[in-house]
């Protein structure tokens, strides 16, 4: 990891912004990172909420590399990397992007943690759109190590390596994405699966709690070690993946098919009325998550699959 790449400047306090905060400090123990958010009561606020997100570290160590400040121009003008999680708001990314460049080191590197604002977006106002590329992290990033590294066509290649550079020297999964898609990767897997499950409980198929154990218990652990391409070529055999499609090729085609029907006679669409059977449901069985044992447990899974 570059010795220059110190100096990080956080846009944005929200639940990602300080995980990236806590993930920089913790990681890089040679970093010193900067904080700015429009809110109020800023320092009150992170200093009740970032300590949970700095667990089994030296939590003074971290804070004495840390600073907040009110103002966007402070923020940026030292920092080697600027990192901006605001408002998933097109208007408010085509904004700030050119205070932040008016007021950064031309060597800065500039992401953004957007879900699926494009690079080329958010760039059209700046003078120099090859600087911003998206950091899209799979939540909490402070411990999940995807990183969906989006660069939009006119993106510097210069950028993309430092980029990742930095994140592979901290331990991370940066993976490029070759083409500027709605939802990027990661997401779209996931809310394909997300539609799926929808649609299974909407259908009285299974219950939410049935449906999650049914992943829990089997395409969970799986994937942990193996994603889908790999899986299914081990399950093909000798062949690979040509032989499983092959074996069992017409099987798939039919819970495609299926899929998009149900899909589409179901409406199973964001605010239709399915939803409120599956919400009644999954407050039932769940009330409020704790993310404390979730990130404990997860943190012990990947902890795991390393060795």
């Amino acid at each position: 990891m570059s010795t220059s790449n110190n100096r990080v400047a956080i846009i944005g306090a929200g639940t990602i912004g300080l995980s990236f905060a806590a993930l920089h400090l913790t990681k890089n123990p040679r970093s010193n990172v900067s904080i700015f958010d429009t809110r109020p009561n800023l320092e009150q606020y992170i200093e009740s909420k970032l300590p949970g997100y700095l667990v089994d570290v030296d939590q003074a160590d971290c804070l004495s590399r840390l600073r907040i400040v009110q103002d966007l121009a402070e923020a940026v003008k030292d920092a080697s990397i600027v990192q901006e999680q605001g408002p998933e708001n097109a208007d408010f990314k085509r904004s700030i992007w050119p205070k932040i460049e008016q007021h950064a080191p031309e060597a800065a590197l500039f992401w953004s943690s957007t879900s699926g604002i494009v690079a080329s977006e958010q760039s059209k106002d700046m003078q120099d759109k090859s600087r911003l590329v998206v950091v899209h992290p799979y939540n909490p990033p402070h411990i999940m190590p995807l990183l969906e590294v989006v660069p939009s066509s006119v993106t510097s290649q210069e950028v993309v390596d430092r980029t990742l550079e930095y994140w592979r020297g901290l331990g991370r999964v940066p993976v490029v994405i070759r083409k500027e898609c709605t939802g990027f990767v990661a997401n779209r897997l996931a809310f394909a699966l997300l539609r799926e499950a929808c649609s299974l409980v909407a259908q009285g198929v299974v219950s939410v709690e049935d449906l999650d154990s049914v992943v829990q218990a089997s395409m969970g652990p799986r994937w942990t070690v193996a994603g889908p391409f790999k899986s299914y070529h081990a399950g093909g055999g000798e062949g690979g993946l040509e032989s499983f499609m092959q074996k069992i090729g017409g099987t798939v085609q039919e819970c495609w098919d299926a899929s998009d029907n149900d899909v589409k006679q179901g409406g199973i669409e964001v605010g239709r009325t399915w939803q409120d059977d599956v919400f009644r449901q999954t407050e039932k069985a769940y009330g409020v998550i704790d993310t404390a044992e979730r990130d404990r447990k997860t943190k012990a899974v990947l902890q795991a699959v390393s060795k």
